[in-house]
């Protein structure tokens, strides 16, 4: 055995696969919308995890709820239910369009059962060549090899052999792209309200209304990836209700757990009749703590004081970015909703996101990047509106740095 070491980001080199590339900050402790790295020192988190962190770091009710639990009731496996899963089931669907839930562990994870669902509730409906299942450029569904090839960005399915078949993209807010290629071969359509990875691309009301008319149309399937969206980030408790278009599948995951591991599929009775006992299964899908932490999670979100503050929040962070834009002429859109945000850069800045977010590092300041082209933040939906105020100083300094560093 190695004698013990100092555990820095050098360690990361020596035992971590290399598939990602994380910064040199290491992270601690956090509280609220602030973290500490080794050296106490402090940053404002803009980036909430990847839009998970929906409640900050360490909130009371999140604490609350896992220590209760913890105590009580770890693990059982699907042999068993438990009163965390079927609370937080019967929560879901009082709360949304669904009446049946499939948990599992991330969005990764729902997003596949989504697409098994669809494929199964056609051969039992129709026939087995209605298989066509249609995504859109840019979108992003995961890292299974089935989600990351419905998903819309090659660099993330090239290099791992032959794709799953029978799946379609077309271009994003383009309906007459999707009527081109949509059939009675369909047997869904998946899509993000706001794609997140993609880009902070919202869909416009009249393509997803469009898009819901022509599944309909075509008895396919219509699949809202909610992952990034849901549970309160856009201001909505899911995105679906702001459009006012309804899926026949929804998946959420992220926001829900908080920084918990937790997904789920959303549908209806109909539907989830098409997965009988054995065709699909998770391990960890409503284990007692996951799902008494989201449960907690839901209740705190899901009232009006929350879902208003998002918006009251929004606009104190676009003033904050038009104002950066005004100074400094960086952008060419801010876009989003809620507080899933998004800057293009304009040129001659694309392509440097990562820069500006490397900058931000070093003002003190966590945020994202989607893309090359785009800063995104997704913090915490309960962010003090000091913190935003701070932080917001925080990124004008990173980008006047950036632009100095030119």
């Amino acid at each position: 055995m190695k004698k013990p070491q100092k555990i820095s980001r050098a360690v990361f080199d020596e035992v971590m696969v290399p598939n990602y590339a994380p910064s040199t900050t290491i992270p601690v402790r956090g509280q609220g919308s602030r973290v500490w790295d080794q050296d106490g020192r402090e940053l404002i988190d803009f980036a909430g995890g990847i839009a998970v962190n929906s409640l900050g770091h360490c909130h009371p009710v999140v604490v609350k709820a896992l220590q209760e639990q913890s105590e009580r009731l770890w693990h059982v496996s699907n042999v068993m239910t438990n009163e965390p899963a079927l609370q937080l089931a019967q929560n879901l669907t009082e709360a949304t369009f669904a009446e049946k839930v499939f948990f599992a562990s991330s969005g990764a994870e729902v997003n596949e059962a989504a697409l098994k669902l669809a494929r199964r509730y056609a051969v039992d409906h129709f026939d087995s060549e209605k298989n066509q299942i249609i995504a859109f450029t840019q979108g992003f569904h995961g890292r299974t090899f089935f989600t990351v090839s419905v998903g819309g960005q090659p660099i993330y399915s090239e290099g791992f052999g032959p794709k799953p078949g029978a799946i379609t993209h077309c271009e994003f807010n383009n309906l007459d792209a999707l009527r081109a290629v949509i059939s009675d071969k369909t047997c869904a359509v998946m899509i993000e309200p706001i794609q997140g990875e993609g880009g902070v691309m919202p869909a416009t009301r009249e393509f997803l209304k469009g898009v819901r008319a022509l599944c309909d149309t075509h008895q396919a399937l219509l699949i809202f990836d909610e992952v990034q969206t849901g549970v309160g980030r856009t201001g909505s408790l899911y995105a679906y209700m702001m459009y006012d278009v309804i899926p026949d599948i929804l998946t959420t995951a992220k926001s829900l757990g908080a920084g918990f591991p937790v997904g789920a599929m959303l549908t209806t009775s109909e539907i989830a009749a098409s997965l009988k006992v054995g065709t699909h299964g998770s391990t960890f899908g409503g284990n007692p703590l996951a799902c008494a932490v989201a449960q907690a999670v839901l209740n705190k979100i899901n009232c009006p004081e929350v879902l208003a503050g998002v918006a009251e929040r929004e606009q104190l962070f676009r003033q904050g970015l038009e104002a950066i834009q005004a100074r400094y002429d960086i952008f060419a859109n801010i876009r989003g909703k809620g507080l899933l945000l998004g800057c293009e850069l304009k040129e001659p800045y694309r392509g440097c996101a990562r820069e500006v977010l490397q900058c931000a590092y070093g003002a003190g300041l966590m945020i994202l990047a989607a893309g090359p082209h785009v800063i995104r933040f997704t913090p915490s939906l309960v962010i003090e509106l000091e913190d935003i105020r701070e932080g917001l100083s925080r990124l004008e300094q990173s980008v006047k740095t950036f632009l100095e560093s030119r």
